[in-house]
């Protein structure tokens, strides 16, 4: 919740405080200028990069391999692209560090890192307490259940069966 509170309250008050002091030592017209070049440059940069990692992907995919790295760096991408065409200083900044190819594999492998233990965590501590035998059901305390298939033999067999056999 903290972490939301910062995003959308903070940030944007932080934003325009850092684009009315830049307006104001360089010049309204200016800023604004500099606010597009950022989402123009930084679109195109994104698209570049996605391409790039797009292909990358595929090509781990063709060899057999799990694409997590380019995975991570595609959600990066897209994060990236929504900040740089946020106006402000500060989502510009933190956009490119997201989408330049010098940062975004090292910042996607720490969120590799983070995700694979909360992962693991999750899956020796469960979801809702679950244990990792019983991913996704539910489990009651008796363990006397045991599941199977069962064929009525009181009951003729439907017409269609029947119409199959020989006779």
């Amino acid at each position: 919740m903290g972490k939301l509170f910062l995003l959308f309250v903070l940030l944007p008050i932080v934003e325009i405080s850092l684009l009315i002091s830049v307006g104001e030592q360089i010049g309204g017209w200016n800023t604004v200028a500099i606010v597009i070049a950022t989402a123009l440059v930084g679109s195109y940069i994104v698209r570049q990069q996605g391409l790039t990692t797009l292909i990358h992907a595929q090509q781990k995919m063709q060899q057999g391999t799990i694409p997590g790295q380019e995975v991570a760096e595609g959600l990066l991408l897209v994060i990236a692209g929504v900040m740089l065409v946020t106006p402000g200083f500060v989502t510009d900044a933190l956009g490119f560090l997201f989408c330049l190819p010098m940062t975004r594999p090292l910042i996607a492998k720490g969120l590799l890192a983070k995700l694979s233990v909360q992962v693991v965590n999750q899956a020796q501590g469960g979801f809702n307490g679950q244990s990792a035998q019983g991913f996704g059901r539910s489990h009651s305390s008796n363990d006397d259940i045991i599941e199977g298939e069962y064929e009525r033999k009181d009951q003729p067999k439907a017409d269609s069966e029947r119409l199959n056999k020989p006779d």
